[in-house]
């Protein structure tokens, strides 16, 4: 079964953040209303244009989409 994304996220999360992927897990987990159970590109970054004022860019979004699309394949 394919981890939600953000479940995928969560392996990054660390006490001090070392790079953008672990910024982004951290604040994640502390964005109550991620959607922490969608495994759809679409609906995480429409969520993360409009809610996601963590990121620096969007293109972080889109590095850790790929490596989750790469080890998470079906």
């Amino acid at each position: 079964m394919r981890k939600s994304f953000y479940h995928y996220l969560m392996k990054y999360r660390q006490p001090t953040a070392k790079d953008n992927i672990t910024k982004f897990a951290n604040a994640a987990y502390d964005d109550h209303s991620f959607p922490k159970q969608s495994e759809k590109y679409d609906e995480i970054s429409s969520y993360l244009e409009m809610n996601g004022s963590y990121l620096d860019s969007m293109s972080i979004f889109d590095q850790a989409w790929d490596q989750y699309s790469i080890e998470e394949k079906e």
